[in-house]
């Protein structure tokens, strides 16, 4: 059974107090306008407990580092932000042609390993697609060459449109898609929806794909949005499920996790595949996710904890956190390995205090390592 360790809500009053900058959400339009004032904040760490790295974003979705720099996605506005800790934060881009509302808009960020090339998932109004931009500048003063379309026309709707995108080990580019609110598309291998696709960084299918001449990867999924390898290889997948149970997935090529025919355990008889760790609804809604060192760190939204998963038992789990700083969206190492979390509140569904959304790091030291 998971266990919690508690930073109560008294410490994430006393850091909200460093900026007042949570605003109202941008509405859908065909040129967003940002809606936030975003602040880094100082270096110097707490002795005890998370610190702010930047403060006052609005509905931020994901975050991804660039050596000593780092870009996050404001979903609902549409831009991208660069900061480094320390220094200042500026306004990279923004991005053309996004659809918001619901749970659409300015979505996954990922860097490609080996070429300065920026890609980036957002909902347009054709659906949901990725696009490659090239980072082009220096640390602090990057710019967004003019993008290449990836892959487009992916099924979107106002809920469950996925989002995550990540490289993987192998190189290839992997992206999380929704079933887009038809759960029967899930087990559609003629429809993108509820599936991890996998592509070569320009778009292309590799040879490898477990279905020959198809993105697909994995199929029968509900709503994926986080991804994230093990050093020996293994790759992890956080799962929204609908009423009963979220999900975390141990990823194989070609297989079936049996949404919308079975939520959570209980499919293998029917060749589908069970979880690893499943958890309560209430308790995580289960957003992004990154493997640092020998564990998975989990950002949970409706539970408002990060779930730490030892890489070596995924079936147990510690929580942190606990509702500290409300919900929490993304994870990604941060500098000297430390854990940075993204938190969520400015998007319709949280409970934003003066500072959110902000970007938090913790000192390894006090969580699993």
């Amino acid at each position: 059974m998971a266990t919690r360790r508690k930073i109560r809500r008294s410490t994430r009053s006393a850091l909200a107090l460093a900026l007042a900058a949570a605003l109202a959400l941008a509405g859908c339009a065909a040129d967003p306008t940002p809606r936030s004032t975003p602040s880094v904040a100082s270096t110097s760490a707490a002795e005890d407990g998370p610190r702010d790295v930047v403060t006052g974003l609005a509905a931020p979705w994901s975050v991804v580092r660039v050596g000593d720099t780092a870009l996050v996605s404001e979903r609902d506005a549409a831009r991208i932000l660069e900061f480094a800790p320390g220094g200042d934060i500026r306004e990279v881009a923004v991005i053309d042609g996004v659809a918001t509302g619901g749970e659409g808009g300015l979505l996954g960020l990922a860097v490609a390993p080996d070429t300065r090339a920026l890609y980036v998932y957002s909902t347009a109004a054709e659906g949901n697609r990725v696009e490659r931009y090239p980072l082009e500048g220096a640390p602090g003063s990057f710019e967004l060459g003019t993008p290449e379309t990836i892959i487009d026309a992916l099924p979107r709707a106002g809920i469950h449109n996925g989002g995550r995108i990540a490289f993987g080990p192998d190189g290839a580019l992997y992206v999380a898609t929704g079933d887009a609110g038809v759960p029967g598309s899930a087990q559609d291998r003629d429809s993108l929806s509820g599936k991890i696709l996998r592509l070569a960084p320009d778009g292309t299918v590799p040879q490898d794909n477990p279905f020959t001449g198809s993105p697909i990867y994995s199929l029968g999924h509900r709503n994926v949005q986080g991804l994230g390898w093990a050093a020996d290889g293994r790759m992890f997948a956080s799962e929204f499920g609908q009423d009963a149970v979220d999900e975390l997935n141990l990823i194989e090529a070609g297989a079936n996790y049996g949404w919308p025919e079975v939520e959570g355990s209980g499919g293998a008889d029917r060749g589908f595949i069970d979880p690893v760790q499943e958890w309560p609804t209430d308790d995580a809604s289960p957003s992004g996710l990154a493997v640092i060192g020998d564990t998975i760190y989990i950002a949970n939204l409706r539970g408002r904890v990060l779930r730490a998963v030892p890489v070596d038992d995924p079936t147990s789990a510690t929580e942190y956190l606990d509702g500290a700083f409300g919900r929490l969206r993304a994870v990604v190492e941060g500098p000297g390995g430390e854990v940075w979390v993204l938190t969520n509140n400015t998007d319709g569904r949280g409970d934003p205090v003066p500072g959110d959304d902000r970007v938090i790091a913790l000192d390894p030291a006090s969580v699993p390592s």
